[in-house]
Parts: structure tokens; C-alpha cells; sequence
């Protein structure tokens, strides 16, 4: 037996980059510690991280066409509102890997025993799933942002993309989608991978998400630190951290401003950048470039860490209680550098003020304010993944007891998807009816089990029964 109940097999789909991708990496490993048969559907450069943490890999691309998909992001910062979308989904055949996402779940589902889940906003095909084979899905979360534009992403979908999503269901003999904004809200469960702190810090994502805190996205065996880099974390001067991110969304002029601003604040950088040619040659005499570095041990030796916003790196420096300048722009990343500034943990800088003297400005700033304690969940593990596997378990061993809090989790955190209220008590459900001491300790008993919020529906339905008597 596990925590959950009988062995399941959970099925988990991610797209993206590192930070997105990391998460459902390490939730698989929580998972099969627990004893689940968890198998992921990524990116085909991301097979030796799965298959390292003992998870079942299936690739959604091959190297060569993440590649390209990858580069074709580059236009996304800005073009969310010009960008012929229809034409990104068909040349990086996005149609086509959402079809064989659905028959690659399809095939692994067993009847009964079986959790989909999949990332927040992109992974349709465990809704398509969850239709085909009727077993229970989440979508999960790695920032606020993509539940808060949930609507844009449906509106998207509705009014752009549904003539190819539509086709590839036909294909799996489902009907066509009439009704995109309840499809989109389909999935049993929605969980956030943030604490309540970091959503209380902006717009609130609402009481459909439930809250579990940040995880760690690089928390296995790290790699030795490389020679040089370990010189310059040892000089007279701690180095600042560069980093945009694993993948190349990223607005151009990043890395100049970066650069600029640590070579006018005076410091030497250490610049993270796989992708060689987006930074500039050569480079000034201030900065040495990794293309990767464990983080893990690097993050609590530098200075301060310059990055995007990217929720991946913002939590690595929450953990460490590393200062943090956010040169913010696409995507989650505004929204996560204004939530951390709102909470003194960070400087941001929008687009406009990207010039070396505000860089080197916000620098100096973030180091007068010096480290802060380690920040990134409601515990000091600074870990959600635990909470976020016993939610998954619950939701195919106890799908009526969704709602109820777990006894760790982040308060404030609320409950999940349209599929999960459909299973809260409803006004119009009948009551139990109780008789005598023995059903009045039965009654007390059942309703100290509902959630607060079934205990308000009851609440509210017993109000109305004196009026509706006399009424009547």
C-alpha cells in the first residue's frame, strides 16, 4: 500500500524549458518513491533526467525539432499579440504532437488505477484523455500567470487554433469541442506550485488552484562546479550570477544589459547561457561563460543573482536567500518579478530601464539589502512536490474528500477544478436524515468531515428549510 492507496500509474505531461519541465521531473521521483508505476511525456532532450530519476520516458519530439521548436519561441516575448499562431502550432507540428500525446496516454491508461496530469494551460491532451478513458486529470501550475490567463489561452484556442485541436480529437473519435471554456476547465483537479505568500503578493489565483508551495527544480546529485568558475566564486570579489533561463525565449538585449550593468556596479559576472550565440562576442573581461552550472551550489556563493524572472531560478535564489535583480519581460515574468519586489525578496527592472546605470543601480540596491532568510514554501524543506503527489493520490483513492484541506498544506490554498466541485455538495442535494442520539452523533460526525465550504452549502440549505415549510 502507499499513502495513497493501491499502486496507480500516473501519467504526467510537460512542456517547455527547464523550469517548466524540472518540476514534473522531480514530482515523478516523489511519486515513484511512493510506490506508482509514473511515466513522463517530454521533450526528447530531457530523457536521461527522467530516466535518471526512475520515471518511464516517452518523448514527445524528437532532438531535432525541440530545436527548432525551441527557436521558434524566441519570437513569443514579442509576439503574444501579432504572432500568427495558427502558423507557429503547424510549422513546429504542435497539432500533431497533441495527437500523439492523447494515443500515447490513451494506451497506458489502466481503467481504475490510472492519474493524468499534466502542465497548466498546454497539456490539452490529458483533458482529451480524461474524456476518451474517464480517468481523473489535473493540470498543474508552475507560476500564477498561467491560471490567471487561462481565459486568453482558452480565447486563443476557441477562436485560432480549434480547427487543427478539433481535427486531431476527429482522428481519436471524439466530437468536436463545443463548449471551450467548460473543456478548458475540465480537469478534476488544479493545483499551483507556489505558496500563499507568493500569490497573496499579486492577483490571487483564486480559490480553484490549490496552493503547495515552490519546489525545487534541481534538488538530485549536482555536478562538480568547474574549475574556473570555482576561482571566481573564491576571489576577492563574489561574482554576480547571469542567468535567462535554459530556453530562448528571452528578449534580445538581455545579456548587454546584464553585462553593462555589472561591469558599471563594478562586479564580475558569471554568465549561464547555453545557447552560445545568444550572447554577445566577444565577451567583456569582467565575465566568464558556463554554458550550465549546478545551481544548487552555486547560487548560495554569488553575490547577487541578475536573471529573467523565470520561476525556476527565482526559487533556487529564494532557497538560498540569494539578493536577486530580475531584468523581467514575456511570458510569467513580469508577474513573478512584481510579486517578489512586493515582498522586499527582489529588484525588477522592466524593459525600459534595461541601461548599465539602472542595472548597475538595482545591483547595488539588492546588496545594501543583503541576504534574507531562506523563503520559498511553508516549511522549511522549501518543497511542494510532497503535498503535490498526496493530492494526485487523493484524487483517484478519495475523489469525495477533494475539497477537504491536507493537514500540512498552505493555507488559503482552496479547491480544484470544475470536475472537483462538481463533486461538492451542491444546494439542491439531499441531506441525511438523522434520528436520535446515535444519528445526531452521526450527523455532527459526518458534517466535522465536509470542507468548510460544503459545511456552508449545508449551513445555507438548513437556513432555507423554515421558510420553505411555511411557505408551503
Amino acid at each position: 500500500m502507499t499513502p495513497g492507496g493501491p499502486l496507480t500509474r500516473v501519467l504526467l505531461v510537460a512542456h517547455g524549458s527547464d523550469g517548466d519541465v524540472l518540476p514534473f521531473v522531480r514530482l515523478g521521483g516523489v511519486l515513484r518513491e511512493r510506490g506508482h508505476d509514473v511515466t513522463l511525456l517530454t521533450h526528447a532532450p530531457y530523457r536521461d533526467r527522467v530516466e535518471a530519476a526512475g520515471l518511464d520516458f516517452v518523448p514527445i519530439d524528437t532532438h531535432d525539432a525541440y530545436a527548432r521548436y525551441s527557436a521558434d519561441t524566441a519570437l513569443l516575448p514579442d509576439g503574444l499579440g501579432t504572432l500568427d499562431w495558427l502558423s507557429f502550432y503547424r510549422r513546429n507540428r504542435l497539432f500533431e504532437q497533441f495527437a500523439g500525446e492523447c494515443r500515447a496516454l490513451a494506451a497506458r491508461v489502466t481503467p481504475g488505477r490510472t492519474v493524468l496530469a499534466g502542465r497548466h494551460t498546454s497539456a490539452l491532451s490529458v483533458l482529451a484523455v480524461r474524456e476518451l478513458t474517464g480517468a481523473p486529470a489535473a493540470w498543474i501550475a508552475v507560476a500564477p500567470i498561467q491560471p490567471l490567463a487561462a481565459e486568453v489561452a482558452r480565447h486563443l484556442h476557441q477562436h485560432v487554433l480549434a480547427p487543427g485541436i478539433d481535427a486531431a480529437r476527429g482522428d481519436l473519435g471524439l466530437p468536436r469541442v463545443r463548449d471551450w471554456r467548460a473543456w478548458f476547465s475540465s480537469a478534476d483537479l488544479r493545483l499551483g506550485l507556489w505558496p500563499r505568500w507568493f500569490d497573496e503578493a499579486g492577483p490571487a489565483t483564486g480559490p480553484a488552484t490549490r496552493l503547495t508551495g515552490f519546489p525545487l527544480p534541481d534538488d538530485g546529485a549536482a555536478d562538480p562546479v568547474p574549475a574556473e568558475a570555482a576561482a571566481l566564486l573564491n576571489g576577492t570579489v563574489r561574482p554576480v550570477l547571469i542567468t535567462g533561463g535554459t530556453g530562448r525565449m528571452l528578449r534580445p538585449g538581455f545579456h548587454e544589459a546584464a553585462l553593462a550593468g555589472c561591469r558599471r556596479a563594478g562586479l564580475p559576472a558569471l554568465l549561464v547561457a547555453p545557447h552560445a550565440e545568444t550572447v554577445p562576442q566577444p565577451l567583456p573581461p569582467h565575465a566568464r561563460r558556463f554554458a550550465r552550472l549546478p545551481f544548487r551550489e552555486v547560487v548560495p556563493q554569488v553575490a547577487a543573482v541578475l536573471h529573467h524572472g523565470g520561476i525556476g531560478t527565482l526559487t533556487r535564489a529564494l532557497a538560498a536567500g540569494t539578493p536577486q535583480v530580475i531584468l523581467a519581460h514575456g511570458a510569467d515574468r513580469p508577474d513573478n518579478a512584481a510579486r517578489l519586489e512586493r515582498q522586499g525578496l527582489a529588484r525588477w527592472l522592466p524593459e525600459g530601464s534595461w541601461d548599465a546605470g539602472e542595472v548597475a543601480g538595482a545591483l547595488h540596491a539588492a546588496l545594501r539589502d543583503g541576504p534574507h532568510q531562506p523563503r520559498t514554501g511553508p516549511r522549511d524543506a522549501a518543497d511542494g512536490l510532497a503535498m503535490a503527489a498526496t493530492h494526485l493520490e487523493r484524487l483517484l483513492h478519495a475523489p469525495s474528500r477533494l475539497g477537504d484541506p491536507l493537514p500540512e498544506e498552505e493555507p488559503g490554498g482552496g479547491g480544484g477544478g470544475r470536475g472537483e466541485a462538481a463533486r461538492q455538495a451542491r444546494p439542491g442535494d439531499p441531506l441525511p436524515e438523522s434520528r436520535g442520539e446515535a444519528g445526531q452523533g452521526d450527523a455532527a460526525r459526518r458534517l466535522a468531515a465536509l470542507s468548510a465550504e460544503r459545511r456552508r452549502l449545508v449551513a445555507a440549505r438548513l437556513r432555507r428549510r423554515p421558510a420553505e415549510q411555511e411557505a408551503s
